[in-house]
């Protein structure tokens, strides 16, 4: 009976273990992803400005003849 508790004792302290390592890697994980999409954000707004000033210069090129 005290074997069985001493291991029922190791399986929770490995279980708490692994519980505060899962919590550490999401909250980690957590902010990856934040500043990812912080990075795609600023991104896609510099790719919405790149096109404002490519379909301004398209507009400023001359039609050939037709």
């Amino acid at each position: 009976m005290e074997g069985d508790l001493d291991v029922l004792d190791d399986k929770i302290k490995q279980l708490l273990q692994l519980c505060q390592k899962l919590r550490k890697d999401n909250s980690v994980l957590r902010q990856q992803l934040a500043s990812v999409q912080n990075d795609n954000k600023r991104l896609a707004e510099k790719i919405g400005a790149a096109r404002g000033r490519l379909e301004a210069l398209l507009e400023q090129v001359p039609e050939g003849p037709q």
